[in-house]
C-alpha cells in the first residue's frame, strides 16, 4: 500500500487534471459546450438510447440531461424518436450532422492530444492511458454514494483525519 504522502501528492495532481480538462474544453466550437459534446459522445460511443440511460451515463439528473439533448436536437445534431416499447419515452440518435460534429470534435481532440503529449513515447502514453482505465475502475460506479474508508486511526481529530489537499 502507498505512503499517505503519495496519496496526499496524487491528490493534488489529480486536483491539477482541471486544467488539462478545462485546456481540453477550450478547443470546442462556440456551438457545442461541454454538455453537447458529452451527449454527443455518448451517442457515438454506445448508440441509441432513452434519455434516462443518457442521463446515468452523464452521471446528471435528467433535468440537466435533457437541456442538453434540447441543445443538440436543436442544432440538427440528434433526432428524438418515439420508444416502440413505451410511447411516453423518446429514443435519441445521432444525425448525419452530429456524426460530422463528433468527428470534428474527435479530430480536435486528438490533435491537441497529439501536440501536448508529443515528447512522449507510445509506451509513456500506453502506460497512461492503462493507469487512468484502472484509476477509473478502482472508483467503480461514480454515480452510486462513495465508499467512506476510515484512512486514520479513530482517535485523530477529523481536521488530521482529511487527506485533501489544495490544487
Amino acid at each position: 500500500m502507498a505512503e499517505r504522502a503519495q496519496y496526499e501528492e496524487l491528490a493534488r495532481q489529480l486536483g491539477a487534471i482541471g486544467a488539462v480538462t478545462r485546456d481540453m474544453g477550450r478547443i470546442l466550437p462556440p456551438d457545442c459546450p461541454g454538455g453537447s459534446a458529452a451527449v454527443l459522445t455518448l451517442l457515438g460511443r454506445y448508440g441509441d438510447m432513452r434519455m434516462s440511460k443518457l442521463a446515468e451515463l452523464l452521471a446528471v439528473d435528467i433535468s440537466v440531461t435533457s437541456r442538453h439533448v434540447a441543445q443538440v436536437a436543436d442544432r440538427g445534431w440528434i433526432e428524438r424518436s418515439p420508444d416502440p416499447v413505451d410511447k411516453r419515452s423518446r429514443i435519441l440518435r445521432l444525425t448525419v450532422s452530429g456524426r460530422i460534429r463528433l468527428d470534428e470534435l474527435s479530430r480536435r481532440t486528438t490533435e491537441l492530444l497529439a501536440e501536448r503529449l508529443s515528447d512522449w513515447s507510445q509506451d509513456d502514453v500506453d502506460l497512461l492511458i492503462q493507469l487512468m482505465a484502472r484509476l477509473r475502475a478502482s472508483f467503480g460506479d461514480c454515480r452510486s454514494a462513495p465508499r467512506l474508508v476510515q484512512l486514520a486511526p479513530a482517535t485523530q481529530s477529523v481536521a488530521d483525519q482529511t487527506t485533501r489537499t489544495p490544487a
